[in-house]
């Protein structure tokens, strides 16, 4: 008896954001997308069953032969889940290949009479079992209707509109960008769409700064799902729109998160821009919170280029200003950086400074430890991070038990999130443990990090 089992067949959304994957998807160069499928333990035997190949041609494909024929595009880009508009095929996000309203019973263009009509014939059909589920039709979206806006606008459309950006970020913080960036995404058009709408002068201003933060939560779920251009562009009209609402203290949360988008992909200098653009921002706005979260980022940044001295005045003036902040009056886009994120900041700054100065080991141990501890399933995103960074301290020190329990831990939350960049930073951890190849636990856990990154 054959038996399939769906995680040998599923492949991790995660593989088809990584920059190179987009790029041979866009041009539809399917010999270096197998290639790089093969690169994270996608065997060719795998390739075929998923996209109705044999493997013969699945090795021609490798060898050079390319694939034009767009029906054979459209099998490999279902077979293997990756969302057509990836590779410029019909229907992505409500647009080409939208299904047939006629087949499905109803006309938008009929009268309503007829359309009732026609949706109850199809409902009759469906019930006793006449009509056949064309299931390959499931996968493609429906016609995109806008949801209809008010012509004129108050304080309680716009509450709506920052009800749903802090519920939509709560599950940001807990499962990760790729449960609800579509959802923001989404509601970030309808939100838009209110700004042509009649309302006071001080509506629109809170209606402005209200889509600025979801344009700033729309960047920073792009950014967790690896789609960089995006979360820039995001980004960006985020911090028009926070300056044209003067509320800098928003203006200044959006610059911090331009600058980890940037530390993440290794433009360090680049991210200490964005972080001290941010400063000033933060400043302006009295909030010290703020002043807190960037100085923290820039001590980060500071440790990655060596600079120890720099790294620590930044970690120091953070914890000034932490202290001194009015945590109950802050914003709501900054209220998430409390102990654990200060004691996480300081932590990873000290690991950063212990590659060159291994002296600060022993404190970026304790510190990570801390914010472990006190971290609940509310932000599990964080949490990964931090025993991330915990466990590959606690290697390098020789704390080989605690590390790799650590390790191990880890590797579960990510499987239980949908974040790229938790899957990216634990390229420092498989190292560290890949330097004790005798230790067969340490073997075990460089094995879930591979199948963690190909599956």
């Amino acid at each position: 008896m054959n038996v399939t089992h769906a995680s040998e067949q599923a492949i991790s959304f995660a593989i088809w954001e990584r920059p190179q994957m987009r790029q041979a998807l866009a041009q539809r160069d399917i010999a270096t997308v197998y290639l790089l499928l093969q690169r994270v333990g996608v065997s060719q035997r795998r390739i075929a069953a998923l996209t109705g190949q044999s493997q013969s041609e699945i090795s021609e494909i490798l060898n050079g032969r390319q694939v034009m024929a767009y029906d054979v595009l459209v099998r490999i880009a279902d077979g293997l889940c990756v969302p057509r508009g990836y590779m410029g095929l019909a229907y992505d996000d409500a647009s080409e290949g939208m299904a047939d309203p006629t087949r499905l019973g109803y006309q938008d263009d009929a009268d309503e009479d007829e359309q009732v009509r026609r949706l109850l014939a199809h409902a009759a059909q469906v019930t006793i079992g006449a009509a056949v589920a064309a299931v390959d039709d499931w996968r493609q979206p429906l016609a995109r209707v806008d949801t209809p806006v008010p012509a004129k606008i108050g304080d309680t459309e716009v509450e709506q509109v920052e009800t749903v950006t802090r519920s939509l970020r709560a599950l940001d913080y807990r499962y990760g960008g790729g449960v609800c960036r579509d959802a923001v995404v989404a509601q970030l058009a309808w939100s838009q769409h209110l700004l042509r709408a009649t309302c006071s002068e001080d509506v629109g201003r809170r209606l402005h700064r209200a889509v600025a933060d979801q344009h700033n939560l729309a960047g920073w779920t792009s950014f967790d799902v690896g789609l960089y251009s995006a979360a820039r562009r995001h980004l960006a009209r985020a911090l028009e729109q926070a300056k044209h609402a003067k509320d800098p203290s928003l203006a200044a949360n959006i610059l911090y998160r331009m600058g980890r988008v940037h530390l993440h992909i290794g433009r360090t200098e680049d991210a200490l821009r964005f972080f001290q653009l941010g400063q000033i921002c933060a400043q302006d706005a009295s909030c010290e919170l703020t002043v807190s979260m960037l100085c923290a980022n820039e001590a980060g940044a500071y440790a990655l280029l060596g600079d120890e001295r720099l790294a620590m005045k930044s970690i120091r003036r953070a914890h000034d200003e932490f202290n001194r902040a009015d945590h109950d009056a802050a914003p709501c886009w900054v209220r998430f950086f409390g102990d654990a994120d200060i004691d996480a900041a300081s932590g990873m700054t000290h690991a950063g400074l212990a590659r060159t100065h291994p002296g600060h080991l022993v404190t970026a141990a304790e510190l990570l430890s801390s914010s472990v501890r006190s971290r609940d399933q509310s932000m599990a995103r964080s949490k990964v991070f931090e025993l991330i960074g915990l466990a590959t301290v606690q290697l390098l020190l020789g704390e080989v038990d605690s590390g790799l329990r650590n390790g191990h831990e880890a590797v579960t939350l990510v499987g239980q999130i949908r974040s790229v960049r938790t899957i990216d930073r634990l390229a420092p951890l498989e190292t560290a443990a890949a330097d004790r190849p005798q230790n067969s636990d340490a073997r075990e856990l460089c094995r879930r990090i591979a199948d963690v990154r190909a599956v």
